[in-house]
């Protein structure tokens, strides 16, 4: 599947097809803020794929780097997949990604569904 745009309860989302380049650092989340723009997304999507293992190690900063990117420009972001084995791992990561989760900016979720079910509480809150 390729990168592609389309709305989801009232927000434009642009999800990241997950054969796709790794997103390595804040230049190349940088480069997805730019397209997610040109698709007039309010929210990205990024499968787990996308990714890689450090990623989740948070000693190598790269979470906090491209996460920064979407939020310094407004930009909701969700990491989609199954991360278990990573939280199992450490729990830095378990802790960062319950507090992500608490709030309407960074979600990482388990499957499209489980966004779908996040992006209406969103909505039906008006936030």
């Amino acid at each position: 599947m390729p990168d592609t745009s389309y709305d989801l309860h009232g927000v434009r989302v642009f999800e990241c097809a997950a054969g796709g380049a790794l997103i390595r650092n804040d230049r190349d989340a940088a480069n997805l803020v730019n397209t997610a723009w040109e698709h007039h997304a309010r929210l990205v999507v990024l499968p787990i794929e996308r990714l890689g293992d450090d990623f989740f190690r948070l000693k190598t900063r790269i979470a906090g780097e491209v996460i920064q990117k979407f939020v310094t420009y407004r930009l909701r972001v969700a990491i989609v997949g199954d991360i278990s084995r990573y939280v199992a791992e450490s729990s830095a990561l378990r802790d960062f990604v319950y507090e992500s989760n608490r709030g309407d900016q960074v979600w990482f979720v388990a499957t499209r569904e489980e966004l779908a079910e996040r992006v209406e509480r969103i909505q039906c809150r008006g936030a």
